[in-house]
Order: C-alpha cells, then sequence, then structure tokens
C-alpha cells in the first residue's frame, strides 16, 4: 500500500464554534491517537482527505511542522445530508507494528441457476496485518454456489502477512434459496391480512 502525503497544522482551539471555522477555512478538525501518548488535535486539508479516504485503511503520511507522522483512519464522520466530512479520528502507527482492521469483502462470478440470492453476512473481514501493508481488500468467488452454500472465514485466502481476527468459522457469505425468500414474504403479507380484520373488529366494537 503506498502512502499519501497530506500537510496538517496542530490546533489548539476546540468545541463546536472552531470546528465550524475550520470547516469553513476547507479543512477538517482530527485528533490522533495510540502508542499511550495524549490525543493530537490537528486540522487536514479536506479535498486531500477526502481523495485519500477513498481508499480502505488508507496509509497517510501527515506532515506536522516538519515532522512525518503515520497514521490510518480509524472513526470517520460525515455530514448525513451533504456529505463533507465532519471530522476524523486517526491512529497513529509504526512500520513493521501489527494492527487490527476490517477489509472489504468483494465477490466474483455467478451463483448456480435458479434465481437464489446472495448475501453478505459481513460486508468486512476482521484482519491483522502490518501497518504499512494492509490489504485493500478480499476478493471471492461465488461461482457455481448453490443455495444452502456458504463461505466462512477461513475458507477466505489472505495476502502474505495478513491473519484473521475473527473466528474461523464465522460465516462471511450464504446463498439464500430463492422460494425460501419469497415464503417468508408470503407469510409476512398473510399475518398482516389476518391482523386487519382482527383492528377492524376491535374498532367496530369500541
Amino acid at each position: 500500500m503506498s502512502e499519501v502525503k497530506i500537510a496538517a497544522q496542530l490546533r489548539t482551539e476546540f468545541g463546536k464554534g472552531a470546528a465550524r471555522r475550520i470547516r469553513r477555512a476547507n479543512q477538517v478538525p482530527a485528533v490522533i491517537y495510540g502508542h499511550g501518548a495524549d490525543p493530537k488535535h490537528v486540522s487536514v486539508p479536506g479535498h486531500e482527505l477526502l481523495l485519500a479516504l477513498r481508499t480502505a485503511n488508507v496509509l497517510i503520511a501527515l506532515d506536522i511542522d516538519g515532522k512525518s507522522e503515520l497514521v490510518i483512519p480509524k472513526a470517520v464522520q460525515r455530514d448525513p445530508l451533504r456529505g463533507f466530512l465532519e471530522h476524523v479520528d486517526l491512529l497513529s502507527v509504526k512500520r513493521g507494528e501489527k494492527v487490527t482492521v476490517e477489509i472489504p469483502v468483494n465477490t466474483e462470478g455467478e451463483l448456480a441457476p435458479g434465481g437464489n440470492l446472495l448475501e453478505h453476512v459481513l460486508n468486512t473481514l476482521p484482519v491483522e496485518a502490518e501497518a504499512t501493508h494492509i490489504p485493500e481488500g478480499v476478493t471471492v468467488s461465488v461461482e457455481g454456489l448453490e443455495a444452502g452454500a456458504s463461505i466462512l472465514a477461513k475458507d477466505i485466502e489472505l495476502p502474505k502477512g495478513t491473519t484473521l481476527a475473527v473466528d474461523e468459522d464465522a460465516v462471511v457469505i450464504q446463498v439464500v434459496a430463492a422460494q425460501a425468500e419469497a415464503a417468508e414474504e408470503t407469510e409476512e403479507e398473510e399475518g398482516a391480512e389476518e391482523a386487519a380484520p382482527a383492528e377492524e373488529a376491535a374498532s367496530e366494537e369500541a
């Protein structure tokens, strides 16, 4: 994984008012945690950070007062309506250090004929990896899988140096029979129809 270099500035103002001023200047308030040190409050250029965060678990080399510090994103807060970055928590890491992160699970291939449904029980897979070599994700083949089939965490091939940080028997992906899905919907509809007359009768009695 390549590093993204971004210049950051230490900040001494806190609170909602200070955060609004930072955002108006096209910066994002952020806090750096890790290694038992006191949290470090910084502001980071919004556009550059937004581009960097397009890559999951991106490794960022922050230039703070001429000193470089490696960090990875741990929590990102966005405006629920407009989607812009409001605040970011960053984890300080060192080269050679192992970190626990969640990587995206992607699929490829076509299921066996029959209109069955693919269900992602886990959209991301918790793994432990070297901080400067975090995989961008894993790709799992579902080619030819039939209803009832499942893929466990231990079935997924991980990049060298990466290990599972979840129960190896955890279900990641499963194939659900289409007719089972339809039957559940029918039962829900019948239940709603039965409930309606009962509610009407109760209303009339009242």
